[in-house]
């Protein structure tokens, strides 16, 4: 009886949640605290990390963390971090470190070759990204063969890329955008090309060619799936980032988006999905406290009986 007592109380206790994420991909780091918390969209963004004095916050909470726990989880965590703040030589050589102690981890030889690339190495790059796949090949949806693509064309140079390139796949130069790809094909295509450009343009800023080829890809076959207002946002993204090829300017004459909220809901939305990450923070605090005092309430109630029990 009283294990069984001890187990629900710990139970209740720890099962307390970090927060599920309201919609979309969330990332917690090694000391428990959110990174980012992204709502649900069909159309990339980036992660929102949130400001300079926040990350530089966790860099020193996560080294603090390593050093009392030796668990090399916070120097990995640590590095990703470093690579949001731009610090890119310093995670490289803290993700070095973090080879030399423990080799072979997924997340050293991913996040290597993202600040190799983000430094200009794209062949070092090429390198950690390979082995990454190796490690784990079924990783973000098993899209890391764009990312291997794309540093491929890096590599190739030149002052164009095509979306065969990159994708090995094309729809099309007429009006509208066509192939011959199962809906079933189509589906994980574009969950892969999103989750390419989600993380790329967490750290790639307009403009850039790469980017906005595989925004036009994805609005070409978000646009085959009937998402037509989500392949519309893909496009004018794409020539946000500079795709100049005039077959964009016909596609997106095929539809004309329909607003069906009135604009103060429509600023609603938007003002929710722009909000800080730390209020997430502030969420997860209150929904942590509440389920502590429950925890109290209930051993409050029964404590004759664990009184009776410790005996």
């Amino acid at each position: 009886m009283r294990k069984y007592l001890f187990s629900l109380l710990f139970g209740t206790l720890f099962s307390i949640p970090v927060l599920a994420c309201l919609n979309g991909e969330q990332m917690v780091l090694a000391n428990h605290q959110l990174l980012y918390s992204d709502y649900e969209s069909d159309v990339p963004s980036g992660h929102d990390f949130g400001s300079k004095k926040r990350l530089e916050a966790f860099v020193a909470a996560l080294e603090k963390g390593y050093q009392k726990t030796k668990e090399i989880e916070y120097l990995s965590d640590k590095g990703f971090v470093l690579i949001i703040l731009k610090r890119y030589q310093e995670a490289i050589d803290l993700y070095k470190e973090v080879e030399s102690i423990e080799p072979g981890r997924y997340s050293t030889a991913s996040n290597m070759g993202t600040a190799y690339e983000l430094i200009g190495n794209n062949r070092e790059a090429f390198k950690w990204i390979e082995m990454a796949v190796k490690i784990k090949p079924n990783s973000h949806l098993k899209s890391e063969w764009i990312h291997i693509n794309i540093l491929k064309a890096k590599m190739k140079g030149g002052s164009s890329v095509s979306s065969v390139d990159l994708i090995g796949k094309d729809f099309g130069n007429r009006q509208a955008p066509q192939s011959t790809l199962s809906k079933d094909d189509l589906q994980m295509l574009k969950m892969q090309i999103y989750y390419q450009l989600n993380e790329r343009m967490s750290f790639v800023k307009p403009k850039d060619k790469i980017v906005a080829r595989l925004l036009f890809d994805l609005g070409n076959i978000e646009f085959l799936m009937n998402q037509k207002d989500d392949a519309m946002e893909d496009y004018q993204l794409a020539v946000d980032y500079g795709f100049d090829n005039p077959i964009i300017k016909k596609r997106l004459k095929l539809y004309t988006p329909v607003l069906s909220k009135p604009i103060e809901k429509l600023e609603e939305t938007i003002h929710y999905h722009m909000r800080e990450p730390q209020r997430f923070e502030l969420m997860e605090m209150m929904i942590a406290v509440s389920a502590f005092l429950g925890v109290g309430c209930l051993a409050f109630t029964f404590r004759r009986k664990i009184f009776l029990l410790l005996k």
